[in-house]
């Protein structure tokens, strides 16, 4: 049954605060300042300021204006703290601590004598590493979004919260593009220096959370912390497994395994004795999900507390999660807690295995291979997979995309640098690398079929299991990945993809493609990565 809540009038509701000095640094002075309203609370607020409709089961369903992240426009400061550290070019595009101030006292002329919402969180689940993080917002349902995907301090740590960063986010201010030193009316810009993010002109509540990312990215490798673009579960023996993928690829759905408790669906750092999730949610695709394929993530859609953007609501108020007429990207955002199999606290033991997931829609990759160290960082820096037709709009044929580090927005510092991190991380845990295709077999996308889930699951299983680490590996010619010869549930004939082509030669031919496009894309970073990572690229001729 569907919850009903008071909605009041358009006015503010009396109980709200005038805390001008939680904005002061800010140059705000707010009409009414609403601080860390619970989620009952902040239902009304969003009914009342028309921001979304209640649904089926209780979820707060709000359509956007934009229905994904604008990464173009995204700025960093460039200064003495950020000048040689970070990789600038392709996402990381530099703005002037000028160009900052002047949005910065706009935003702030925009904000004073309006109603906002302040949310005081934590993003890291490890206290040596977290961030205190103030989230100042002009929507109610932005203050409910990060509530569900950050970390709740306790009320001790809430009553004498000192922020360490703030985020300032105000989807109705329209930046004036060019006038204003940016690239349209969305901007995004992130100062190290001054310790605060500026968010105009998107209603995309997931701005939030990829840039509090951005900046654990940059900020975590000088701890020795490795930071991460994946998700993380760990089974009965403490046996933690990540991984990484772009969209489309699997990584939530893999992750939820009823057999392992889930740390996390999205983000983790990984530290000498352990890795940890950055939030305390989680920020699932929905389309076409089902209740049979992902029961947990399912029953989030029918849950009080949870935000559903961008997901069709019928007249009756149920959903239909099959219908991609606002997006593909439809999300659900809810608190950890929703998944019944999770771990409390979010921080596990040191990862015993790392897989990498990849949706090869040119069918050459095989389903399961093992990566030695060298080939790990190259497949690492590389990012993988391919766009298909119905992911974006304007795809009309398979398009390898590459994402450096499986998440190329969101990395401030030099892939090099990550991926050394990282194989220092897998050196000293011992832990096993693998590389999965979810993708496509027996031909390319349009000729061959997408690889079984229950042969993903059972591959997956097996190497998780250690079942494989006695057994024998034949070699594939192109990319020199090691296929094991036998894995119990699956045919043998699946596991090494040029058996399962008709032709041979045309697997051939495609295979020498797709190795000559890894080669073209990782022209970019051979400077700055060791040579040995290098001399395990892909033949091509």
């Amino acid at each position: 049954m569907t919850p009903t809540l008071p909605v009041t009038t358009a006015q503010a509701p009396a109980a709200c605060l005038t805390e001008s000095s939680l904005l002061a640094a800010l140059g705000i002075h707010a009409a009414a300042v609403h601080h860390n309203p619970g989620v009952p609370e902040l239902y009304q607020h969003a009914l009342r300021l028309g921001e979304g409709v209640i649904t089926q089961g209780g979820p707060l369903a709000v359509v956007t204006d934009k229905t994904g992240r604008s990464p173009k426009d995204r700025f960093i400061v460039e200064d003495d703290l950020t000048r040689h550290a970070v990789w600038w070019g392709g996402f990381n595009t530099p703005t002037t601590p000028e160009v900052f101030t002047h949005l910065l006292a706009r935003m702030g002329e925009y904000a004073s004598n309006r109603e906002l919402f302040v949310q005081d969180l934590h993003a890291g689940a490890d206290p040596r590493y977290r961030l205190r993080v103030r989230f100042v917002q002009e929507m109610a349902y932005h203050s409910l979004f990060v509530r569900n995907l950050f970390v709740r301090p306790s009320p001790g740590e809430q009553a004498d919260f000192e922020p360490d960063w703030t985020v300032l986010n105000l989807p109705g201010f329209k930046a004036r593009g060019e006038t204003d030193g940016v690239r349209s009316e969305t901007a995004i810009l992130v100062d190290f220096t001054r310790k605060l993010i500026l968010v105009a002109g998107t209603q995309y509540a997931g701005e939030n959370k990829k840039a509090v990312f951005s900046v654990l990215n940059f900020l975590l490798p000088s701890s020795g912390v490795m930071p991460m673009h994946c998700s993380a579960n760990v089974g009965q023996q403490g046996d933690v497994a990540l991984f990484f993928g772009l969209s489309g690829t699997g990584k939530t759905t893999l992750s939820a395994d009823p057999a392992r408790q889930l740390i996390g669906d999205d983000e983790h750092g990984w530290t000498d004795d352990g890795v940890f999730n950055f939030e305390g949610g989680c920020y699932a695709k929905v389309i076409n999900l089902s209740a049979e394929a992902e029961p947990e993530i399912f029953k989030t859609t029918q849950r009080f507390g949870t935000v559903l953007e961008n997901v069709v609501v019928r007249p009756d108020s149920t959903l239909d999660l099959a219908d991609a007429a606002l997006t593909e990207n439809t999300r659900s955002a809810y608190p950890i807690e929703q998944i019944a199999n999770h771990l409390p606290g979010g921080v596990a033991s040191v990862p015993r295995h790392v897989l990498f997931l990849t949706a090869d829609a040119s069918g050459v990759l095989p389903p399961l291979s093992r990566l030695s160290a060298e080939q790990m960082m190259y497949h690492f820096i590389s990012g993988f997979t391919a766009k298909i037709p119905g992911t974006e709009d304007g795809v009309r044929e398979p398009q390898p995309t590459f994402s450096a580090c499986f998440g190329a927005p969101f990395m401030p510092r030099h892939p090099g640098e990550y991926a050394r991190l990282l194989a220092e991380k897998v050196k000293s845990s011992g832990a096993k690398v693998w590389l999965v295709n979810t993708g496509w077999s027996g031909g390319p996308y349009g000729v061959g079929e997408r690889i079984s889930i229950g042969h993903t699951r059972a591959l997956i299983t097996a190497a998780l299991s250690g079942s494989l680490d006695e057994g024998d590996f034949e070699r594939e010619p192109f990319f020199g990945l090691a296929i094991p010869a036998t894995v119990a549930s699956v045919p043998n004939e699946v596991l090494n993809p040029r058996r399962t082509w008709a032709d041979t030669a045309a697997y051939d031919a495609a295979a020498r493609r797709l190795a000559g496009q890894f080669r073209q894309n990782f022209e970019r970073f051979e400077v700055g990565v060791d040579l040995a990572v290098t001399a395990s690229l892909p033949k091509h001729d």
